[in-house]
């Protein structure tokens, strides 16, 4: 029997079908006028790192990004990004004291898990590229998140994610569905990841997958899944979160795909009030107000609010003089850990950056 998830997914192709159909036309024209060199693009000089995706959010390109920083261990690196939902287009490092609304959230997590990695914003990635050769000499190589539909500069090595539950062979452009570029695109990366995958297939499923998404033979295909830590509080301090069947949680969140936190929430407490915001939502007091009525009306004698990091990089600024700042809340982070020939992933990016370490 279908669900009305179903129903759904499916009315939204039938009646988006013909505006994807447009939209693939002006996405195939744009890549050709590339492609034919009409339109120029520039590989810098630095060896580049792109983690991108097919679809819209929720494939987990940050904490891929992260990743990579980890697996490559000691630089110095550099990181680059729009920096979603900022003000302003303009090429800025990041140094950690910033507000969310100036950099964006992402970025500020980067600097935090990161703190001797240059991390930087803008929207121009040659223009920052170049600032970036200009004002941090000594980075080796950059890491890119979220610039594989940006065609004017061309990355040394291209991962695209998709998600172990809706690949991009399984969805339809925009509107119809979630992806905002051709899934053609994606066999021109050096490495696909399947994110959040439930645990390591084995040898069959891997070659399932790569007919799936109908690979090439020379790209390199992983499977990830999500590593969460241990809860700690948005305020530092030295006590600990408490988790158990006896405690309530109330998890609010501003990501994509918070599915994922929520199972694992679940996993952790043993009663939890979900409050979801679209991604990268920008709270407001009335947001903040909204939680703590729905914290002190949850039934639990034993609870906390619960979000991400990503979202605790927006909230910090907010917690004083707010109805929060009496509350508990704790902070849940993740981590994406390569399921499936880890040292295989870990040969490809150094044997990419490795010629230029030598060589500088």
């Amino acid at each position: 029997m279908g669900t009305a998830a179903n129903y759904g997914s499916k009315l939204r192709r039938i009646i988006g079908w013909p505006f994807a159909l447009v939209y693939g036309g002006i996405l195939r024209l744009r890549h050709a006028l590339y492609d034919g060199g009409i339109l120029g693009s520039t590989r810098p000089a630095l060896p580049t790192i792109v983690v991108g995706n097919i679809a819209l959010g929720g494939t987990g390109k940050t904490p891929h990004v992260e990743l990579i920083l980890r697996t490559l261990g000691n630089g110095p690196w550099a990181t680059l990004s729009r920096g979603y939902g900022r003000k302003g287009t303009d090429v800025r490092e990041v140094t950690g004291s910033e507000e969310a609304d100036l950099v964006g959230d992402e970025p500020l997590q980067v600097k935090a898990h990161f703190p001797k990695v240059r991390v930087f914003v803008g929207a121009e990635r040659v223009k920052a590229m170049e600032h970036i050769a200009r004002t941090a000499p000594e980075v080796q190589a950059v890491v890119l998140d979220d610039a594989l539909q940006h065609r004017p500069l061309r990355a040394g090595l291209n991962i695209v994610l998709t998600t172990w539950t809706r690949p991009w062979s399984d969805d339809a452009l925009l509107p119809a569905g979630d992806l905002r570029d051709l899934p053609a695109r994606a066999r021109l990366a050096d490495v696909v990841i399947v994110t959040k995958s439930p645990s390591a297939p084995g040898p069959i499923v891997i070659e399932a997958w790569r007919d799936r998404l109908g690979l090439r033979e020379e790209q390199k295909l992983f499977f990830s899944g999500l590593a969460y830590n241990r809860p700690s509080w948005l305020t530092p301090t030295a006590a600990e979160v408490p988790v158990g069947h006896d405690v309530g949680a109330i998890l609010f969140t501003g990501i994509a795909d918070p599915a994922p936190l929520v199972d694992h929430a679940r996993r952790i407490w043993g009663e939890v009030n979900h409050v979801e915001f679209a991604d990268h939502h920008a709270f407001t007091l009335a947001d903040l107000s909204h939680l703590a009525g729905v914290f002190d009306t949850f039934a639990r004698q034993r609870k906390t609010l619960v979000t991400t990091e990503k979202d605790a990089a927006r909230l910090r600024s907010m917690i004083m003089g707010s109805p929060l700042e009496k509350l508990p809340v704790a902070v849940v982070g993740v981590q994406a850990v390569i399921l499936t020939e880890p040292e295989q992933f870990a040969f490809i990016l150094r044997t990419h950056v490795g010629p230029h370490q030598a060589h500088r």
